[in-house]
């Protein structure tokens, strides 16, 4: 009998591995899509004329590690935030991508699905992962990328 009908569930990766999976997935797409890693900190705005401009903004730079916040340019209308948005970490060392916080609307839902409530921490991880690749890949099916990408500039006003 082959290996794979002996230990069926050796060939299963467990639940940390699949996380620890998506957690380097995410980070790929996003390194190949924004190059996060060589942009300065700051806004950026990719339009791809389809009226959702994807809005990236760059918190943080470390030497192994960059925060940043992914949105589309407009606000729900019931909470007053940016929505869709993730708030993520990019560990370069480990090439991992964590999501520290996403809130999706309903029309992201309706696009990529909805998440089921999650019973633990550990779920929630794993669900906000899947979360980030399943928009990362819309995105990219959209024509979302770092060619698309501009700095916004911020308008200063002048007090007098």
């Amino acid at each position: 009998m082959s290996a794979v009908l002996d230990r069926p569930l050796d060939i299963l990766p467990s639940r940390f591995a699949w996380l620890m999976g998506l957690y380097g997935e995410n980070h790929r797409r996003l390194a190949r899509m924004f190059a996060p890693q060589r942009l300065a900190i700051g806004r950026y705005r990719s339009s791809v004329g389809d009226g959702l401009d994807l809005r990236l903004d760059i918190l943080e730079r470390h030497r192994y590690t960059i925060d940043l916040h992914l949105s589309y340019a407009f606000v729900d209308e019931s909470t007053g935030e940016p929505a869709p948005s993730a708030q993520l970490r990019m560990y370069d060392d480990a090439r991992a991508a964590e999501v520290l916080a996403c809130c999706a609307d309903r029309r992201l839902v309706n696009a990529i699905g909805p998440l089921q409530p999650a019973r633990d921490e550990f779920e929630r991880r794993l669900q906000r992962s899947t979360f980030l690749s399943r928009w990362l890949e819309y995105l990219a099916e959209q024509g979302h990328s770092i060619g698309t990408l501009e700095a916004v500039r911020e308008a200063r006003v002048a007090v007098s």
